[in-house]
């Protein structure tokens, strides 16, 4: 994994009608990340440059595993043979290019992603070469449980915990996070990034890896809105429940109903928006 700083400091002049001043400021770092995939074929090359994102360093593999798993190019954790960062010779792209290496009989499409390969740091769906390529993967048949996992009233406090918990947040107040959550409330996973769909993708590599998926009886909370992609991701990964602190489109909220996940957004302190799922039965939490 990377040990490369997710915050840069830079020196800015701070000004306020009472007086102008040069004081030290943190930045969260924002770069490139290329992702490769190596699949074992006789007859073409093997290796593939799937995508370029903008993205905070670290945990970049899960980031590339989560990308894959929610682009339908993985099934399994177990499809993968070995994760690496490329040798480059340009000392700039060092620890910015890594390559997925697949086991001997797995194949994938990877023509639903080709053409447009890049996304920056607000566009999770920007790398689709189609309309098509848009859709969930075919192979998904997720179906939450017909009672969300954590009750309304409970949601508030998430949201807190994963502000506390956003060490880089604090520090430069311009990145996005994605936290995990169990019924009792615990949290198990977060992750920060400049892009709220990285954040996604690198907790569900990191639930991939673990061989917790598929994610039925998890809460996923996210820092911002709730767009098509980041429901897009959720549905693949199988999740129960996803709370927002923003609002979701309503792409998102007819994506999640079709699916029978729980949808809850603006989540404040007076209250929230249930969009998609019966909580009748829901626990109150203590």
């Amino acid at each position: 994994m990377t040990s490369r700083s997710a915050v840069e400091s830079r020196t800015i002049t701070k000004f306020s009608p009472s007086q102008v001043r040069t004081v030290e400021d943190d930045l969260t770092v924002e770069e490139p990340l290329e992702i490769r995939l190596a699949v074992h074929r006789p007859d073409q090359d093997p290796e593939e440059r799937i995508a370029v994102t903008m993205r905070t360093p670290g945990d970049d593999f899960e980031l590339a595993v989560g990308f894959l798993f929610t682009e339908g190019l993985l099934h399994s954790y177990r499809d993968i043979q070995s994760i690496r960062y490329c040798q480059t010779e340009k000392a700039a792209h060092r620890g910015n290019v890594v390559r997925v290496q697949l086991r001997a009989g797995v194949d994938v499409d990877t023509q639903r992603l080709r053409g447009h390969s890049y996304r920056n740091s607000s566009c999770g769906l920007c790398g689709r070469a189609s309309i098509e390529a848009v859709q969930v993967p075919p192979t998904v048949k997720h179906q939450a449980p017909a009672t969300p996992c954590l009750h309304p009233s409970a949601l508030y406090t998430l949201t807190e915990t994963l502000r506390q918990q956003q060490v880089v947040f604090q520090r430069t107040g311009s990145i996005h996070a994605a936290g995990l959550f169990a019924a009792d409330g615990q949290l198990l996973l977060l992750y920060e990034d400049v892009g709220r769909h990285n954040a996604v993708d690198k907790l569900i590599g990191a639930a991939l890896i673990r061989g917790w998926l598929p994610l039925r009886e998890y809460c996923i909370i996210v820092s911002g809105r709730a767009g098509f992609e980041l429901v897009q991701k959720s549905v693949v990964a199988g999740l129960g429940m996803m709370g927002a602190v923003g609002a979701p489109s309503n792409l998102a909220v007819a994506l999640a109903e079709e699916y029978g996940m729980a949808l809850v957004g603006f989540i404040k302190r007076r209250g929230v928006n249930i969009y998609t799922g019966d909580f009748s039965a829901t626990t109150v939490s203590s």
